[in-house]
Parts: C-alpha cells; structure tokens; sequence
C-alpha cells in the first residue's frame, strides 16, 4: 500500500523490470521501468553511476527488482530504495542471449506505453526473462528468429488485444489448411479467400498455434523448424507495423 510522506511527495513499493536506462549528468541515470502495480514508469536514479553507489548495478536493463519510487513534483520519480529479485545475469553477459533479450525489452516499450496495471503483460515480461536465462544460447542464429522471444512477442499482441487468429480462415470461416496472414482481417485465410496476403507455411501455421497455446517456457523445447520460426516473425512483424505503426529497430539490426 502507499505510504505517504507528505501533501505533495508520496512514497510506492513496486516489483519493475528496467527495460531501458540513459546517462543523466555526471552520476545519474533515467529509467524506463515496467511495473507491476502502475504499468510503464518513468524514474530518475540518482548518484547510481557513482562508485559507491548502493544500487547502481541492480538497476541496469533486464533487472527485475522491487523498488521504492518516491512522487514529486515532477513527472519523473525517484527510486529511493532498490532490492534485486531476480538479477538476469545471464542474458546480460551472454552475447546471444543479451540480443533476443533485448528485442523482447524493445517489443515491451512500444507495445506497453501507458501508466496503467496490467498484470498480464508483467507476469509474461518476468517470465519471458525467465525463460531467456535457461534457453540454450544459439550462437550465430539469428535473434529474431529464438523461439523464447516469438512466443513472448505473440503472448503480447495477445495480452494488446491483437492476438492472430489461426484456428480457422478469418474470411469464410473454412476449417481448410490457412495459406496466408491478412494483417488487417488479424488473422489467416484459407486458398480461397487470399487475396496476396502474407504466405503461411503449414509448419508456420502449426508453429504458431503450439507458441501461442504453450509456456513461454516451453517454446526452446518446442522443436519447431526455421520455416515456421520465420513465418512466425513475418506475423509478428506485419502485426506491429499494421495495428502500432512501427518496427522494432533490433529486428532490423
């Protein structure tokens, strides 16, 4: 609960993951946090570039931690106090790893933009981080490709309201194998419905389905084959571009 400290400042406990952290002046840094109790933050964490800094390195991106967040008068707050809760230490020091890593943060910041609780999109961020710690690095794969950061980025459009639908033709409503993505119907088509859409291999089609119906755990597990792994992303990336207007640059990179 939130315990307040004064007519104009307050004080909140929150469990965050940092997703994004910039240089402030000489010794501070600003923090994109997601949190579970308020949505996406903003925060300013001062004197942590400092040497003697008791948080600094518990605030760096991948971190989820629980916070005190101290409300003044302006629009970023400040963290008083930080305790790690899981340090994911090895996305960060795994070149692999750290690359999906950070193309699941960047799919957060722009699908997640609001101050406003959704438990459901933090409890697939922590475990998204989960799963990336235990996955097996893929060195010299590509990271848009890891199955760990396809399944979270399709439990994302899901939790958006803007899950693909593939258990059946979103035109006619046939059962008949889907062979394309329509971005704007949100979903498959079958043969006689495709009007040039994006095309779905049957892998992509199954691929999909095991993805958005399993753990984000399981999907290292999942055996799925680079043809659905990249009918996958094609869905994923043609989503973005239809219902948010963007691209995520570390899928370009």
């Amino acid at each position: 609960a939130p315990s307040y400290t004064g007519a104009m400042s307050r004080s909140t406990t929150t469990d965050a993951v940092v997703l994004r952290s910039f240089r402030l002046g000489e010794a501070d840094r600003i923090l994109h946090l997601y949190t579970h109790d308020r949505g996406r933050v903003g925060a300013v964490a001062k004197g942590v570039r400092k040497t003697k800094s008791r948080f600094g390195a518990r605030l760096e991106p991948f971190s989820h931690v629980e916070l005190v967040l101290h409300q003044g008068r302006g629009e970023l707050e400040t963290v008083t106090g930080a305790s790690l809760v899981r340090s994911h230490d090895r996305i960060r020091t795994d070149p692999y790893r750290i690359q999906v890593g950070m193309v699941g943060l960047e799919a957060m910041l722009r699908l997640f933009t609001e101050q406003e609780a959704n438990e459901k999109a933090f409890t697939a961020l922590t475990r998204f981080l989960d799963a990336l710690d235990e996955a097996p690095a893929r060195p010299g794969s590509r990271a848009g490709l890891d199955p760990v950061v396809l399944s979270f980025q399709l439990k994302l459009l899901w939790v958006s309201g803007y899950m693909p639908h593939l258990e059946a033709c979103v035109e006619c409503g046939s059962t008949e194998p889907l062979v394309a993505f329509l971005p704007a119907a949100g979903g498959g088509v079958c043969a006689a419905c495709d009007p040039g859409g994006i095309p779905l291999s049957p892998d992509g089609v199954h691929g999909m389905r095991v993805l958005l119906h399993s753990p984000i755990a399981a999907a290292a597990g999942a055996g799925l084959t680079d043809r659905a792994l990249r009918d996958t992303l094609a869905v994923v990336t043609a989503s973005y571009e239809h219902h948010g207007g963007f691209r995520l640059k570390t899928l370009s990179a």
